[in-house]
């Protein structure tokens, strides 16, 4: 098979042919028909990562049908079209059991644990567990871009923050999981005010319905919130880009009661971040994370997708071969993109 490959941190990525990989007995294969391109991928790429182990093949949020089944899984079968949560349970500790495998002390992540799915096929553990059927309505470039940050970003809206019609939200940086989060804030009637320093991206932004645009390398972003809700702050204040300045912007930004969401990966030389905390003892604000979704809360994600009528093809900015996935990897600490790029590794491109 064919897939995106590198030896080194931050080295030269390449295009390899691999064996295809063969199942384990509760595992399967999965021929990949589309993989989102997540920052999270280059943060892995570079060396940010400690589960990675070299040489490695990244990609996670993906979709496709089962190629191979080990021959204990019992509840899905070949061709089957299946998506994947970006983290895999092992479907037996304290925290499976409670429905909350994307915080598995064992868990296992395609593109970080294993080879992932930049690839044509890709293997997962515990099928049984971790598979989730994709109804017909759901191409497959829709499964892939809801399969990190649209699933983290609802969890985090919906069953960490308590997001509820009439709330006002806060989103620092529109890329995918920033859009991800105004679509389903909209979606449950809040009005959403969206801060980020490209105008592209803030245009997109408005093309999916948000209140307020506010690019923050014009103006001081926590004094047009505080400007917008008339003094009072937001009821919820998302940090979709990850950095110390947004995470800071975003805590700045609540009302008293209010609640921080954290969604971009904020990574520090020393692992922590500086945050303003008198602030969030003062207004009693909550500090909250989102880590993807378990298997079991799929259904739910996908009702409220087909429910809602939402159109999940507006999240996608473009697609892409194979081939052109090792240049997109290894500059998306560059790129402003608006929305999510999806590879097709089993589609030819002309």
């Amino acid at each position: 098979m064919r897939a995106i490959y590198f030896e080194k941190f931050n080295g030269p990525v390449i295009i390899k042919d691999l064996p295809i990989p063969a199942p384990s007995p509760q595992g399967c294969v999965i021929k990949v028909e589309a993989t989102g391109i997540c920052r999270s991928d280059w943060h892995g790429y570079v060396g940010h990562d400690s589960d990675i182990k070299l040489p490695h093949v990244p990609g996670h949020e993906f979709a496709g049908t089962i190629f191979a089944v080990g021959g204990g899984v019992k509840n899905f079968k070949l061709n089957q079209r299946v998506t994947v949560p970006f983290v895999n349970g092992c479907s037996s500790c304290q925290y499976c059991i409670s429905g909350n495998a994307q915080v598995c002390p064992q868990q296992t992540q395609a593109g970080f644990t294993h080879f992932g799915s930049f690839a044509e096929y890709v293997k997962i553990e515990n099928a049984d567990f971790n598979l989730v059927n994709l109804p017909d309505q759901i191409d497959f470039n829709s499964a892939a871009a809801l399969g990190c940050r649209f699933a983290t970003s609802y969890r985090g809206l919906i069953d960490r923050a308590k997001l509820k019609s009439g709330d006002t939200v806060a989103i620092y940086g529109c890329g995918g999981i920033g859009l991800s989060a105004l679509i389903i804030a909209k979606a449950m009637g809040a009005k959403v005010i969206c801060v980020d320093i490209n105008e592209r991206i803030l245009e997109k932004a408005k093309a999916l319905n948000a209140d307020y645009l506010i690019n923050s390398k014009k103006v001081e972003p926590i004094d047009q919130i505080h400007q917008i809700t008339q003094g009072n702050g937001v009821d919820i204040s998302i940090d979709a880009l990850g950095s110390e300045q947004t995470s800071n912007q975003s805590v700045l930004s609540l009302k008293r009661g209010g609640k921080h969401l954290q969604l971009g990966l904020l990574l520090t030389p020393s692992s922590t971040t500086p945050m303003p905390m008198a602030r969030v003892i003062a207004y009693e604000l909550d500090i909250l994370g989102s880590h993807g979704m378990s298997a079991v809360d799929y259904p739910k994600l996908l009702s409220f997708c087909l429910d809602k009528k939402i159109d999940l093809n507006s999240l996608i900015a473009d697609c892409f071969s194979l081939e052109d996935g090792p240049e997109l990897l290894k500059n998306l600490d560059k790129t402003a993109i608006a929305g999510v790029n999806i590879l097709n590794p089993s589609k030819a491109f002309i």
